[in-house]
């Protein structure tokens, strides 16, 4: 199982600095290569570029939060719901079809359910007893 992530091209892990401006300040963003190609996927379905698509994120996370704690792990997170939600069948994989063009309401409240589902099964099987290896 670990060759599927040992084997990967060691550059996918490789950090880059990216120069962006948000919120009028210029700033710099460290990310792993495989993020920002998984951000590029993300503005380029909505015709953005990557510095809009992280511009937009920030505005609207200051928005909505007012404050922006930890913007590369927000933008990991992003990236990582965005993968999780194609599985799901939430976010088309079709890259053609925009996501300011998809439900955002209902995805949520599917994502919401599926989380719940899961968090409940995880208090099932701290709360079963456990069995030792010997016993199977």
């Amino acid at each position: 199982m670990c060759q599927l992530f040992i084997k990967a091209d060691p550059s996918l892990w490789e950090t880059r600095l990216r120069s962006v401006r948000m919120h009028g300040f210029a700033t710099s963003v460290r990310l792993e290569k495989i993020y920002w190609m998984l951000l590029e996927e993300i503005a380029r379905r909505d015709g953005l570029s990557v510095a809009e698509i992280l511009a937009r994120l920030y505005e609207e996370l200051l928005e909505a939060h007012g404050a922006v704690e930890n913007f590369a792990s927000f933008l990991r997170v992003c990236c990582a719901r965005y993968l999780m939600l194609q599985l799901a069948g939430d976010i088309p994989v079709d890259l053609g079809q925009p996501i300011a063009g998809l439900d955002a309401r209902s995805i949520l409240a599917r994502e919401e359910s599926r989380l719940a589902g899961r968090l409940g099964a995880e208090g099932a099987e701290r709360r079963a007893p456990r069995r030792s290896n010997a016993m199977i």
